[in-house]
């Protein structure tokens, strides 16, 4: 379908980059993603797909807007306190962007919803708190064949990888992370600088406008580490591990 004159002044900026242009921005309209976490990371993720003209996004969090979340999370205010997330995101993207269908998921991702969850989207990108949802999102994204990015954050620092575990001799996150360490970074107990899950989760959107259009290199099988206090990126190449407890399942189950 063509894009309509009301879309080809809203997406000009796509459409004169020529590795874009009007099919590119075809894609992005046609595309579908499911973004896990609307908090730090996930409203940046959120507001640059919405406004990037992606066509279908799925907001997936349990939680509600709380006074503490204001520093960061850029797509709340004052009033929407003790509103679901799902709910003020789906809103305020619904008014940046009318092209775009918003589908809130007021629920946390388990073994036992996950594989339907992800079925109906072509994406995946996490932007959560937690190594268990982590390693959820992978396991189905591994069995359903879905690119998986996933972003993370510390104190001054974070971190995007793109994962497609499928392809051969390409890592899965728990490659990257076999099991969840003891002591981590945690938000809540040690801060963040409000603008690290900016930046970080802008990062993580390009990658996901980057797989949907097909531009640029993709940062599969990379991770990606930022320091916000240096203003410092690194690229590190990551090894799939034939002893990966998630591809032995996999390939046990055929």
């Amino acid at each position: 379908m063509p894009l309509l004159p009301d879309q080809i002044e809203r997406y000009k900026r796509h459409i004169l980059l020529p590795e874009v242009g009007g099919q590119g921005q075809q894609k992005l309209l046609e595309a579908s993603v499911l973004v896990v976490g609307a908090g730090g990371l996930g409203c940046p993720i959120l507001s640059y797909l919405a406004a990037a003209g992606v066509g279908t996004i799925g907001v997936c969090d349990d939680d509600v807007v709380e006074l503490s979340n204001l520093q960061r999370q850029i797509l709340y205010a004052l009033e929407d306190v003790a509103e679901p997330k799902v709910n003020v995101a789906s809103r305020q993207l619904g008014a940046l962007n009318p092209d775009v269908r918003i589908i809130p998921h007021q629920e946390r991702i388990t073994d036992d919803n996950v594989s339907d969850y992800i079925a109906g989207y072509d994406f995946v990108v996490e932007g959560v708190d937690n190594f268990q949802t982590r390693y959820t999102l992978n396991t189905a994204c591994l069995k359903q064949q879905k690119t998986f990015i996933s972003a993370a954050i510390g104190k001054y620092d974070g971190q995007v990888a793109t994962f497609k575990p499928w392809m051969i001799d390409q890592p899965c996150y728990q490659c990257l992370v076999p099991e969840a360490p003891a002591a981590f970074a945690d938000c809540e107990l040690e801060g963040v600088l409000g603008a690290v899950p900016g930046t970080v989760g802008a990062l993580a959107a390009m990658e996901v406008l980057k797989e949907i259009t097909g531009i640029g290199t993709s940062l599969a099988g990379n991770l990606l580490i930022y320091s916000g206090l240096t203003g410092e990126t690194r690229r590190v190449r990551l090894a799939r591990d034939p002893a990966c407890p998630a591809h032995t399942c996999d390939e046990q189950n055929g």
